[in-house]
């Protein structure tokens, strides 16, 4: 897709008015799709600024997927792992991988090509090994003992060479095993009604706080 040919487009019809972007390197863009009446050109979208960081902790982050189920959540995982500066992901169980996975491209978007990854059958000897291997494991799981992601202090990520973020399963959430093997257990604060996020957004959460803390 062309940003120079991504437009915004207002309905000319005053009772309808719909206002939506539109590729019109691929659509004419002459009709309202609410209405079907005639639609003006007002402006090119915004174009997009890459912005790069740089970071200065040399800690290697991985990410443990246990058994999460949706191949699109994975996408949505691998994308931003990627972005957060992951070094590989760790699929494990039922996990579905990029091989062959249409729906994980969907969401990944190349990020799945980009980003080294690994499969395991089994979660508890894949994160038994990381630990063995000397890194810090954090699963994010609300348990009685579990911190809030954002009261977890930049001095205990700071000495750590390698840290594990695990995810888990829905609805059956991280194994207990797993959190057994875990030096610490986080959970992100809700303020609705619901009481958690979708495991992809959730990830995405943690993966940034735990680069970018300071």
């Amino acid at each position: 897709m062309s940003d120079s040919q991504i437009f915004f487009l207002e309905c000319q019809n005053p009772a309808c008015g719909l206002r939506f972007p539109l590729d019109l390197a691929q659509f004419e863009g002459q009709y309202c799709p609410r209405c079907g009446q005639t639609l003006k050109k007002d402006c090119p979208r915004v174009a997009s600024q890459a912005f790069s960081a740089s970071i200065q902790k040399q800690a290697t982050l991985i990410g443990v997927l246990d058994n999460v189920r949706s191949a699109h959540n994975v996408g949505s995982v691998f994308r931003s792992a990627d972005g957060a500066g992951f070094s590989r992901l760790e699929l494990c169980g039922i996990t579905p991988t990029p091989d062959g996975n249409p729906a994980i491209a969907k969401t990944a978007l190349g990020a799945e090509k980009s980003l080294a990854w690994h499969y395991s059958p089994n979660a508890v000897q894949c994160v038994s090994a990381l630990k063995a291997a000397g890194n810090l494991i954090i699963a994010l799981e609300a348990t009685p003992k579990s911190v809030s992601l954002f009261e977890l202090k930049a001095s205990v990520l700071e000495q750590a060479q390698s840290i594990a973020l695990i995810v888990g399963n829905e609805p059956a959430g991280v194994d207990p095993k797993l959190i057994a093997l875990a030096d610490y257990c986080v959970y992100i604060p809700m303020l609705g009604q619901k009481n958690s996020l979708n495991v992809s957004i959730a990830f995405s959460l943690a993966a940034y706080q735990l680069q970018f803390l300071k």
